[in-house]
């Protein structure tokens, strides 16, 4: 490419080196573009022959390959969101043939894509926290919409570092500034919880009632800490109240974690999702009022306010925000403390027996 002075004219460009043969130019060329050339190093190169050229040859395919990768790095760091988007979906839900995503799991994933449309033409490698942050706190849409977005650059960036498109992980101290607004539902009836206990036989019957007296998601089931010893659960997720928070294990329901602990290892051993299609055919075959696993923890939540459960208690275990400084610095409370509330709660229809561990 030619060069050109302040009038115009053309310059012609200085001379990189001067060598005399094809060979030996090729090889400072190449290695002028890998970046590897240092002023001088075709002297090193004197003595190369068409009889003797597998050191010259070694020097060109060396920089040629590391030009290759500059070039690959280049073209990775370059990716748009919306490519890497389109990598990482197909390298999820479709070359993965070790697991099989429900179609709700895939249309969740779209949606979080569509929802964050202002980053789909920007640099994927040029993001940054700032960046991702926006995207949260400009969303007008509910908590839970907020938490597939989140959810989805958590999964993005970690396919990133995978590919090498990014060396760090932006997403990490992401967060949702907003109360959880997905509070809604419908408490299980005395008549539904009295048929669940008459049931409690049924490994679904079972899970609801663990949870409609624990009042955890149904999502943060699958990896509580289930202490058996001193019966208590931990765990929890979504707001910085309800991560990691502890609730006593009922006595009345102690025999049915201890049963579940020991034929399934866990308590939700199965997805969140395949419970809510089990739960569904199981509300139906009773003749039971529909219900979706998150009325459990409303249920939870009533019979607390029904039985004189503390209040700042039931926001404790519940893992809501207590809205007050002083509990919030001040109001340490011991497994104890809070089992002395949540055993307030009266077991419907349970002979006193089996309230017993």
């Amino acid at each position: 490419m030619k060069e050109f002075d302040d009038d115009g004219n053309a310059v012609s460009r200085k001379a990189i080196c001067y060598v005399d043969s094809w060979l030996k130019g090729f090889a400072v060329l190449t290695a002028y573009h890998a970046g590897n050339y240092v002023p001088g190093m075709e002297r090193g190169l004197e003595g190369a022959n068409t009889a003797s050229v597998d050191g010259v040859l070694r020097a060109i395919l060396s920089d040629y390959n590391q030009m290759a990768r500059a070039d690959q790095e280049s073209t990775q760091k370059g990716k748009t969101f919306a490519e890497v988007y389109e990598e990482y979906y197909s390298w999820k839900y479709e070359q993965d043939k070790s697991r099989k995503y429900s179609e709700s799991s895939r249309r969740s994933t779209q949606v979080a894509f569509k929802n964050c449309a202002v980053l789909h033409g920007r640099i994927f490698a040029d993001l940054r926290h700032n960046d991702l942050q926006k995207v949260i706190d400009d969303c007008k849409l509910k908590y839970a919409s907020m938490e597939l977005i989140k959810t989805l650059f958590k999964q993005m960036y970690a396919y990133a570092e995978i590919q090498e498109i990014v060396d760090k992980d932006y997403s990490a101290h992401v967060r949702i500034n907003k109360p959880d607004d997905d509070e809604h539902g419908v408490p299980f009836s005395d008549a539904d919880l009295k048929k669940l206990w008459k049931d409690k036989s049924d490994p679904v019957a079972e899970m609801l009632l663990i949870m409609c007296y624990s009042g955890y998601r149904i999502g943060e089931y699958r990896n509580l800490t289930v202490n058996l010893q001193d019966w208590y659960f931990q765990g929890g997720s979504k707001t910085a109240a309800g991560k990691n928070r502890i609730v006593p294990i009922h006595t009345g329901i102690r025999s049915l974690v201890r049963k579940r602990i020991k034929r399934d290892g866990k308590l939700l051993p199965d997805t969140a999702q395949t419970f809510r299609k089990d739960m569904k055919t199981y509300l139906a075959s009773h003749g039971m009022e529909m219900h979706t696993p998150h009325d459990c923890r409303h249920t939870f939540s009533a019979l607390c306010e029904r039985y004189g459960v503390a209040e700042n208690d039931r926001k404790r275990m519940l893992g809501h925000a207590l809205g007050d400084v002083t509990n919030n610095v001040y109001g340490h409370r011991t497994v104890e403390d809070l089992r002395s509330e949540i055993e307030k709660i009266k077991i419907c229809c349970q002979p006193v027996a089996n309230r017993k561990n």
